[in-house]
């Protein structure tokens, strides 16, 4: 009779608590951007108001009361954070690979928890010195958590759903993270107009608190499931194997991937950081609420998609070929945006269609180019590549952006140079993606084979594979090789 680990749903059950760990902490890392008026609004008013945008349709038009931050160190919240994962990340993943899941899993949430108190925290100092330090040192750690723990999180998807259903589980926990995000914009400036933003910043870090708790039960049910399969011994002893000299022997393919991410996010993240308040700057009858609404769109669309894509996904397979389709279709977004008026939540909705289909495509692809047990440290390369890029942009966004007053509407001309960067970015998405096809054809074309279309001959049975998630398998001896 076989083990419960070597049913189906068990994976399913450690896939939905896996998902669980970075709800909250998705949740918190955009509040800035539905908050950027408070954070950039003036330390006081005359007129005693609180943000005034609610009820009027251009923002600048009365006091906002906030902490007086101006869009250069309101950008550098997210770069820090950025910054932060290109540091930590590489470090991280080769620890995952060398200690194991468990080890990760409770030190990168519990960095994720004491980063927001800080960040809640450093709210309580507005007006003083001590402001941007504290909030500053907030992000940092927890940036330090938050990467480094998406990075435990897709390496335990991978070793439960390599050779299974991998895009579509990859697809779930951006799904279960996204909501996370979605509920951010639909309801933090809601809670900030009835509590004001030191309570909803500690709400927050409620919310890292549950992703915590949720720790416990993914590292239970990891460890369990691999000793139910025999593998927990065989997978310590690979990763004592692991030497940080195993980054030269990391595939083409692998590299080229991970410039492809990194370009593609360069024009997500920094834009979705300023997009509510490029909303109400550039489009009239916009108020602040509503602009967060169109902002956060861009994750309403990942959220409903991408389980479907990664279905889809699994099914045709084509990984490099849709990286290259989502660049391109990448485009229009930040053309419209730059040049055009058309109503901001058709860009902001198309660019969640791309986004789902890239992430979906993209990072489950690193799987199966790179070795298992160098798996943490390839994630951890591509998401400090991912950041260092993202914080890079974050600090260009907040230079062309420019502005010294926090208050004030920024000229319209700044806001079409920065869609103009990121214009930048994609193509340089494009090309990059196009030379991973090019390669990975020459390679064998791993990356676009249509696993799921193989006539059912040539598959091995489900039992068999149902106990050997990821060991052994020939693309991983393939990169080795």
């Amino acid at each position: 009779m076989a083990v419960p680990a070597e049913r189906g749903y068990y994976r399913f059950v450690v896939l939905f608590f896996n998902c669980m760990l970075t709800f909250g902490s998705y949740f918190c890392f955009d509040i800035p951007s539905v908050l950027q008026d408070q954070f950039q609004g003036n330390l006081t008013c005359t007129n005693g108001s609180h943000p005034n945008s609610t009820h009027s349709g251009n923002h600048s038009t009365g006091c906002v009361e906030g902490l007086g931050m101006t869009p250069e160190q309101y950008n550098l919240l997210y770069a820090i954070y950025a910054w932060t994962n290109a540091l930590v990340v590489i470090m991280a993943g080769f620890l995952i690979d060398k200690l194991g899941n468990r080890f990760g899993l409770f030190l990168f949430s519990f960095l994720t928890v004491l980063g927001s108190s800080i960040f809640a925290l450093g709210s309580h100092f507005k007006g003083t010195p001590y402001l941007l330090p504290l909030m500053l040192t907030g992000r940092l750690l927890f940036g330090s958590g938050n990467g480094s723990l998406t990075i435990v999180q897709n390496r335990i998807t991978a070793f439960w759903f390599k050779g299974k259903e991998l895009a579509l589980a990859f697809g779930l926990t951006l799904s279960f993270s996204r909501l996370g995000s979605v509920l951010n914009f639909f309801l933090t400036q809601r809670f900030e107009d009835h509590y004001g933003m030191q309570w909803t910043l500690w709400g927050g870090t409620l919310l890292c608190v549950l992703g915590f708790s949720s720790t416990v039960t993914v590292s239970v049910l990891d460890k369990v499931g691999m000793k139910q399969l025999g593998l927990d011994g065989t997978i310590q002893e690979e990763s004592k194997k692991v030497r940080v000299q195993d980054i030269r022997r990391l595939p083409l393919r692998y590299w080229l991937l991970v410039l492809t991410i990194m370009f593609f996010y360069n024009g997500v993240f920094p834009f979705v950081a300023d997009a509510s308040k490029f909303i109400q700057d550039k489009y009239p009858g916009y108020d602040q609420q509503t602009a967060s609404y169109i902002a956060g769109a861009v994750y309403d669309s990942s959220l409903v998609l991408s389980a479907a894509v990664g279905i889809l996904i699994d099914y045709v397979g084509m990984r490099g070929v849709l990286a290259v389709l989502c660049a391109v279709s990448t485009l229009p977004v930040f053309a419209l945006l730059a040049f055009t008026f058309v109503p901001p939540l058709v860009s902001t909705l198309w660019l969640g269609v791309t986004y789902s289909f890239a992430a979906a495509s993209m990072w489950p692809s690193i799987p199966l180019v790179v070795p298992q047990a160098t798996l943490g440290t390839a994630m951890g390369l591509a998401t400090s590549v991912q950041m260092i890029g993202i914080g890079v942009s974050n600090l260009v966004v907040g230079r062309i952006l420019g502005t010294k007053s926090s208050e004030s509407k920024i000229p319209l001309w700044r806001w079409q140079q920065m869609m103009i960067f990121m214009l930048a970015n994609t193509v340089a998405c494009i090309v990059t993606s196009v030379t991973v096809n090019i390669v990975d054809r020459k390679q064998g074309g791993t990356l676009n084979k249509m696993t799921k279309r193989r006539p059912q001959a040539e598959r091995e049975p489900d039992s068999e594979s149902d106990t050997t998630p990821i060991l052994n398998d020939e693309d991983d001896q393939r990169s080795i090789n």
